[in-house]
């Protein structure tokens, strides 16, 4: 990196003391930016990196609720509008204690560039709460969620910000805050996504995110001449992004032998197939957010505390978490003979990790471009909503590897264009960037 460019992020880092999620997530854009930088002048002379990286909007907000047995609680609630230079803000949001004002910038960050990639017409934004819904009655579920939706329905609208579900925020919880939001605004718009299929929502969005990591595999392992037929893949997590890659793994012929959790992972040499499958649903239905009881009912190995990167395999898909593999767990699969490293969840590889990967010969996908299934299927669920109409799921599922294919080919070409050819990481971030920041140019300093 230039000292242009160092000093750049050095000021970033003054101005965000503390937000590690976040400046992480800068400098891996930042340092796969530069040769593009270099030859494209304009953007530095234009601030579009020190707008780039300021959101457009940070809203914080109370969120007081009624528990079963009468006390009141407090959460703190966020939205990050982060850009909307090629479309509304969109973005999950996220229940989860861990979550903080650094976590859901650097989540934020990410939906920028991984939104512009999808050719949707949609801008980068984020929110949640550390509101945990585990151990939560529903009634508690619905009080808080309507205390939220309180304060967030004043900053979102089909046409200004669409947020959809993340981690914490199913199916139930979309739910109850669309219901609030028609009550508040007597309104009954697409403002939403990740909706029940009866009341506006597109087939296979929950297995959406999983899918997409899974044609995007797809796709690289066909550059190296491969497929997913017969391939042995180490899957992390246990929710929805790793049901819909086990889901499409198994379709497409290969094998998932691990899932894990906070808990640890599970090794089933046999495969997750078949009922198996469907029992993931049930551990997550069951809001323990622990593995071990596969083990137990299907007679497999459990690994606590442990993480599934040191099980042998051709295909790795981190589905869990941020961070969740480290330098150690890279070297344990490239000393493996690990294929392929496609990111299911939102930046799962340390800054450590994922350098090993791109010194290295290994298919690396990185999730801003591997998991732009869900947003991509969110945006076609909001194209649905826009004409009142619902699509087949051979229809969503057809324009879904439609996207991620094309999503694959801007990456490389993106790559090849500026000396970095099969750099996924740096076409992924270039491609992003472009078009926003030229959209940013056409609009002014604004």
């Amino acid at each position: 990196m230039n000292q242009t460019l160092k000093d750049f992020l050095e000021e970033t880092r003054n101005k965000n003391p503390g937000e590690t999620e976040f400046l992480q997530a800068v400098e891996e854009v930042l340092e796969s930016l530069e040769p593009m930088l270099e030859k494209h002048p304009e953007y530095r002379k234009a601030g579009i990196l020190e707008r780039i990286v300021e959101p457009e909007r940070t809203i914080t907000f109370r969120v007081p609720w009624v528990a079963d047995n009468g006390d009141v609680r407090v959460n703190r609630g966020y939205r990050i509008e982060f850009n909307s230079a090629i479309g509304p803000y969109k973005g999950g949001l996220r229940f989860h204690p861990s979550v903080t004002l650094s976590i859901l910038k650097f989540l934020g960050f990410e939906q920028i560039f991984k939104n512009s990639l999808t050719t949707l017409p949609m801008g980068g934004g984020k929110g949640g709460s550390d509101f945990n819904p585990k151990y939560k009655s529903k009634n508690e579920i619905m009080r808080f969620c309507q205390s939220f939706m309180t304060e967030l329905y004043r900053h979102i609208g089909a046409n200004t910000d669409v947020p959809a579900g993340d981690i914490g925020v199913g199916g139930q919880e979309i739910g109850f805050l669309f219901g609030q939001y028609k009550r508040l605004k007597n309104v009954y718009e697409g403002v939403l996504t990740g909706k029940g299929l009866t009341w506006g929502g597109s087939l296979i969005r929950p297995e959406a995110t999983g899918f997409g990591v899974v044609y995007f595999t797809s796709e690289m392992l066909a550059t190296r001449g491969h497929t997913l037929e017969g391939k042995t893949v180490a899957v992390s997590g246990f929710g929805n992004v790793a049901w819909g890659a086990v889901l499409k793994v198994n379709e497409l012929g290969g094998k998932v032998v691990t899932l894990s959790g906070p808990d640890g992972y599970i090794h089933d040499p046999d495969g997750v197939t078949g009922e198996k499958v469907d029992y993931m649903l049930e551990l997550r239905a069951s809001n323990m957010d622990v593995v071990e009881p596969y083990a137990e009912r299907y007679d497999v190995e459990f690994i606590p505390g442990r993480r599934p990167w040191e099980v042998k395999c051709d295909v790795a898909l981190p589905c869990a978490t941020q961070n969740e593999l480290d330098e150690e767990d890279a070297r344990h699969l490239l000393a493996s003979g690990c294929l392929c490293v496609c990111e299911g969840a939102n930046m799962p590889t340390t800054l450590e990790g994922a350098k090993l990967f791109l010194d290295s010969d290994i298919l690396y996908g990185p999730a801003k471009a591997a998991n732009a299934g869900g947003v991509a299927v969110s945006g076609l669920e909001m194209s649905q909503n826009s004409m009142r109409m619902s699509w087949s799921r051979e229809e969503v599922d057809g324009h879904l590897r439609r996207i991620m294919t094309n999503i694959h080919k801007t990456c490389l070409g993106a790559a090849e264009r500026y000396g970095l050819r099969g750099n996924y990481v740096a076409g992924a971030n270039i491609a992003g960037f472009v078009k926003v920041a030229d959209a940013m140019l056409a609009q002014g300093i604004v």
